[in-house]
């Protein structure tokens, strides 16, 4: 199957007063057609700069010195491809909602306090799209009807939302135009657990229904083990680990993986202790020599201080990296 996203070599650095911090450093990556994709890790390491990238929302003092992000899609039913990263602003915001929109963390803020829900779901639709304004009117009962909410909702003011209808407006606005793919970055953030089951049900239902693709970033392991068919998991900047969420949960091959799955409480077999990993998460401004991960890796070699280990597919669709596996 051909990926609508492909990702090579992305690194997105910024610049301070230590130095160049290099948040995200040669992420490779496929997005393929319907499926949704999880990101996990750690905070700091790198997963809300890089979805920013794919968007081309970094701003300065980040930029990004190297990569691609190589988008598939359809126009007038041609198969077209394109490099995100060689476009002008223009042509990017011609691809934004359109063919690929973003939910960013803590979305529901982005609302404007002082327009009605319905005057901000229809700017959406004008900026991006060729609609008139009797159209996009017309759009937004049936839009708010897809995220479970009341058409009389669009006559509210965002202060009059509940967090959880806040953040389904959000995802109704990202969907408006149907896009081929949905970036969403802890999309549940400040939510009480009942919203969040209704904020990621609604989710992955509307996805499902218009055949988006969806990048779900949370660093809820437990969510990823609901709702995604495949995760990536991040450390330092960089993928460690990516396969199929059931295979990495039952048979994790990276130890940064296996910590963080050890460290998730389950009603599951015999109580056993929760683990946590030893050390601190290193600075993007001074990354370990070798692979990242090895001054809190508890089967560290040599090799390990030395070099990085390649991502190498160790089953199926199973792809790690890691010198456990690559016959050092």
């Amino acid at each position: 199957m051909e990926e609508i996203l492909k990702i090579e070599n992305l690194k997105i650095y910024y610049r301070n007063v230590s130095g160049l911090a290099k948040a995200v450093d040669g992420v490779y990556l496929n997005v393929y057609p319907n499926e949704i994709l999880g990101i996990a890790g750690e905070s700091g390491s790198g997963k809300t700069t890089m979805i920013s990238g794919l968007v081309r929302l970094v701003k300065p003092p980040a930029y990004i010195p190297e990569g691609s992000i190589f988008l598939n899609y359809k126009r007038n039913g041609d198969l077209l491809k394109v490099d995100l990263l060689k476009i002008s602003e223009n042509e990017m915001r011609d691809f934004r909602w359109k063919i690929i929109s973003y939910i960013p963390q803590g979305s529901m803020n982005s609302l404007n306090p002082v327009l009605r829900i319905k005057d901000q779901m229809i700017d959406v639709i004008l900026e991006h799209s060729d609609r008139s304004r009797e159209e996009a009117e017309s759009m937004v009962p049936n839009l708010l009807r897809s995220v479970n909410l009341e058409p009389n909702v669009a006559d509210l003011y965002p202060h009059e939302l509940s967090g959880g209808m806040k953040q389904r407006v959000i995802i109704a606005m990202a969907l408006a135009l149907n896009p081929k793919v949905v970036i969403a970055d802890e999309p549940t953030t400040a939510l009480d657990v009942v919203s969040q089951m209704s904020v990621l049900s609604t989710l992955y239902q509307v996805c499902r229904k218009v055949n988006a693709s969806l990048i779900l970033v949370t660093h809820d392991m437990a969510v990823h083990a609901q709702l995604t068919d495949r995760v990536a998991i991040m450390y330092a900047g960089k993928i460690v680990e990516v396969g199929r969420t059931t295979e990495v949960f039952k048979k994790p091959f990276h130890p940064y993986t296996k910590a963080l799955l050890l460290s998730i409480p389950t009603i599951e077999g015999e109580p056993r202790r929760l683990e946590g990993i030893s050390g601190l998460a290193p600075s993007p401004t001074n990354w370990p020599r070798g692979c990242r991960f090895h001054p809190r890796c508890p089967y560290s070699k040599e090799v390990c201080k030395e070099r990085e280990p390649e991502m190498i597919e160790f089953g199926p669709g199973h792809y790690v990296s890691c010198f456990l596996y690559g016959g050092e």
